[in-house]
């Protein structure tokens, strides 16, 4: 199994240089704000590991909002943010950029503050500043570009041999069906027609890693459980306390906003999202923040990784970083469906998971005991999230088309090819798949 990373290399425009680099990000477009996989300055087709990435300018439209809690806005400068979910590790990735993309990432990057074009060491600058996110969610950890890619094709070229073959054979004959198919499998295998590549060994160090992680912050947790619940009652209080205390801020987003986003929403099935504000001010609730996240990137790691979070399974990647020094917080995803049946399927499905990740953020619609209410005021939850939403100047995604549910199916196809089903019910299950 091959496991999934994420990068997000960030850095401070320069001062008068913000209207080319927009200029210049939108050169990578074919569509508002979705690039064309084969730009001369990244062409994100090339890259066979890649299975998102994004070019963001991240600005605080928002922060005069947390003066409502008594606090003067920091300051902050537009700053660029290139970031994607890969196959595999970092430090590979970044020594695929550069080979392929070098001179277009050092034309966007001249204008970023600390870069110089002419003799910077990219691989160096990079990691430099790339800064890990809090936590992290994939939808399916180790299913691959390639796999994707290749369960597709057989998707579709199964669907259309059923088409020509079923009426020959007849439906009800499904053993007799499933070995034509089968059989057809095989020949096109052959043929060099489709490929089905098998799964690489899962890295060593990554179980390890793994495996610590997921033994280890349980046992942390228990170790410290008698003053941590102590330590909880305490906050729980606190944190009642701030919440009632809190400042409502019911600001409509304004039209020309709401159009700067919309117009590059639904060009396909999946949509991007990228979110920055402020954390609400206070320790109180940058730890409760914290350890939010890390129980999200818990759960997200060992429980919710195939192909579900809760109950929403329209999720690709997402991810929770936390900027300028933990006084903001950028969120990223990548989700199927419209802008407002994803906001819809959270609210309806996961609304206390929305309040628990998002309720210590200024403008947040106000929680009752961190999972009640907020969210559930529909109105002022959307106003906020619409708010705080920023354009994304350049979005790929390495598999238009095919949803998360898409994803599933064809992976449950190329099962039933590899596994033979044991009854007649199960040939049928599959069958319906196809």
């Amino acid at each position: 199994m091959t496991p999934q990373s994420s990068f997000m290399i960030v850095a401070a425009v320069r001062d008068g240089q913000l209207k080319d680099l927009r200029a210049l990000l939108a050169s990578m477009n074919n569509l508002p704000g979705h690039a064309d996989p084969t730009n001369e300055l990244v062409p994100f087709g090339k890259f066979d590991r890649l299975h998102f990435a994004r070019f963001v300018i991240i600005e605080a439209r928002t922060a005069q909002e947390i003066r409502a809690f008594g606090v003067t806005p920091r300051p902050w400068q537009p700053t660029l943010a290139f970031l994607g979910d890969i196959d595999g590790d970092m430090q590979t990735f970044f020594l695929e950029l550069i080979e392929r993309a070098e001179s277009g990432l050092k034309k966007i990057f001249s204008h970023c503050e600390g870069f110089s074009e002419e003799n910077q060491d990219l691989l160096g600058w990079m990691k430099a500043n790339n800064i890990n996110a809090s936590a992290t969610y994939v939808n399916w950890i180790g299913r691959t570009v390639r796999q994707i890619h290749e369960e597709a094709a057989l998707h579709r070229s199964l669907s259309t041999y059923l088409q020509k073959t079923a009426d020959d054979v007849g439906r009800e004959n499904v053993r007799t069906l499933r070995q034509k198919l089968l059989s057809y499998v095989e020949m096109e295998k052959y043929k060099g027609r489709l490929t089905l590549t098998p799964p690489e060994p899962t890295p060593p160090e990554w179980k390890m890693r793994n495996l610590l992680h997921m033994i280890g912050i349980p046992l942390i947790l228990l170790l410290l459980s008698p003053l941590l619940l102590v330590i909880a009652l305490i906050f729980a209080l606190r944190l009642r306390m701030l919440e009632r205390s809190d400042p409502e801020l019911f600001i409509r987003p304004s039209r020309e906003h709401l159009a700067e986003l919309t117009v590059q929403e639904d060009r396909d099935v999946s949509n991007q999202y990228s979110v920055f504000g402020d954390v609400k001010p206070g320790v109180v609730r940058l730890l409760t923040f914290k350890f939010v996240l890390l129980v999200t990137d818990y759960f997200a790691r060992h429980i919710y990784n195939h192909g579900f979070l809760a109950r929403i399974k329209t999720i690709h990647f997402a991810r929770w970083v936390f900027m300028d020094n933990n006084h903001r917080v950028f969120f990223a995803s990548n989700y199927d469906g419209s802008h407002e049946s994803y906001m819809d399927d959270f609210i309806n499905k996961v609304g206390w998971g929305l309040n628990l990740t998002f309720t210590n953020g200024v403008g947040y619609p106000t929680t009752r005991w961190i999972i009640k209410q907020g969210a559930n005021r529909e109105h002022a939850f959307k106003y906020t999230q619409r708010r705080h939403q920023i354009p994304t100047e350049v979005w790929y995604k390495a598999y238009p088309g095919l949803t998360a549910v898409d994803l599933a199916r064809n992976s449950r196809i190329r099962q039933g090819v590899e596994i033979r089903q044991s009854n007649d019910a199960e040939i049928r299950e599959w069958l319906s798949l196809i």
